[in-house]
Order: structure tokens, then sequence, then C-alpha cells
């Protein structure tokens, strides 16, 4: 293997990070295409109902002007476009590796060369909201009715974990990727003085943090429930009452 670590960026809409250069099936052949077209495997994943056989495929997305670092590629790739890269994505906070959250992606996808575009800049939801708790749920009601998709984390796909990523970045705020670290970098406080803008996470007895939501009012958030599902906002059902487990207050967003 060669001894790479350098810095690259994507320069594609959106690419998927996978566990390794095997996991895309022949259904997932729109998300690795030298120009992939997320609407497009969207669409083959649904007409083959093949949403539910990412898990442990697929792990998060990065979009367009985000950096990665390459920690390794294959020593037999005579063109460095060609094949896959193991990276790391710094703007997505992980425990599993302290760089970044680490996968692998088609060498196609990123550039040395930075595009035009940055995944975090002034937007709309920013420009309107500021950093408040507010200009938050509003940002997640936009994406009310997405469908669930596994690792998704861009404007047209999220998990749970995905969507609090996203609309925290639409604010400029870097916050980790998955559930679990979430969890980790909030200020735990009773889920009973939960306000909106914080986080209700939910885990099985003994493990952790593996769903995360939206507070959007007592007893009420805006979730990814879980493949098949849709983005909504609602009251805490019985079975989510269960294993609730605490709530999250975000660093640096205001009331």
């Amino acid at each position: 293997m060669a001894d790479v670590n350098s810095r690259r960026y994507v320069i594609v809409p959106v690419t998927t990070l996978w566990s390794s250069p095997t996991s895309p099936r022949d259904v997932d052949a729109a998300a690795v295409a030298p120009h992939p077209d997320v609407v497009a495997w969207l669409a083959d994943l649904d007409a083959a109902a093949a949403r539910l056989g990412l898990h442990g495929r697929a792990l998060t997305q990065l979009e367009l002007g985000e950096p990665v670092e390459i920690i390794d590629q294959p020593d037999n790739i005579d063109d460095p476009n060609d094949g896959w890269l193991q990276v790391v994505a710094p703007m997505q906070p992980s425990t599993l590796d302290p760089r970044g959250y680490p996968g692998w992606l088609p060498a196609s996808h990123v550039s040395a060369q930075v595009p035009d575009r940055t995944p975090i800049s002034a937007s709309p939801d920013s420009l309107e909201g500021g950093r408040g708790a507010g200009a938050f749920i509003a940002a997640a009601r936009k994406r009310l009715g997405l469908a669930y998709l596994w690792g998704g984390m861009c404007d047209w796909a999220l998990d749970c974990s995905g969507l609090v990523h996203l609309c925290l970045r639409r604010l400029g705020v870097v916050f980790p990727r998955d559930a679990d670290d979430q969890y980790d970098a909030c200020e735990h406080i009773s889920a009973t003085d939960a306000r909106p803008g914080d986080l209700y996470f939910f885990a099985h007895e003994g493990k952790r943090p593996h769903h995360v939501g939206i507070v959007t009012g007592p007893g009420r958030m805006l979730h990814a429930p879980e493949t098949g599902s849709v983005i909504v906002e609602e009251a805490l059902t019985p079975a989510r009452r269960a294993s609730l487990v605490g709530a999250g207050r975000v660093p640096g967003l205001t009331e």
C-alpha cells in the first residue's frame, strides 16, 4: 500500500463514503459513476427495494467542496483518478478516527483543486436565523417528507444523525456525524428540561445511543425514523419513550 497523506476536495455534488471498495452493489452504480447521480441512485434503490441493504455498506456522504485527507490507496493504481481512495472527512468528526470520518470513495470524485463552493458558508438558513435553535428547527422542517437513507447526509437523503449534522452544517456549525458521538458532544440535560433545538437521544439498555431527534416541543421531535419511513415531526411514541436515555444541548446554538 502507498504511503499517502494529502488533501483533496469533493468535486461532485454528492459522493458516498463506503466501508470498502467492494461495498457498492450493481444497484449502486449511479452513486459510484465518475459523474454520480444521487437522484437516479435513489430511484434505482427504490425500484429494487434495496435501501435496507445499505446497512454496513454506506457510511456517510460528502458534499461538493468538502475536504478529505487521503490515508491510503492501492499501489497498483497507475492513474490517480482511477480506482478507490481510503480517506477521512475532517468536517464530520467521529470517534472512529480522530482525523475525521473514515471510509472509501471513488478517486474520480475528488481533486487537489479547491472548487468554488464550500459546504459551510452563508446560506438562506443561516442568513435568516443566525445560529439559533429556531433556525436549526426551520432548516430541519424544510426536509420533512424526505425518505430515510442509511448513511444519507445530503439534501436528497438523510438518516437520523445526518439530519442533525446537515442542518447544523447549514448554520455553519461543525458537529459530529453519528448519534453516539453527537451525544458525547452535547451538554447532557434531563429529557424533561429539553427545549426546542435540543436533541433527544435513544439507546437500548447498556448500549450507546443509536437514534437522535430534534426537540420541537415537550415530548415532540423532528427526526428520520428508519428505512422505509420519511422525516417526520411527531410526539414521542411509547416505544420511543421506552428507549429515551436523555437529551442534549448543542454547543454554540442560542435559544
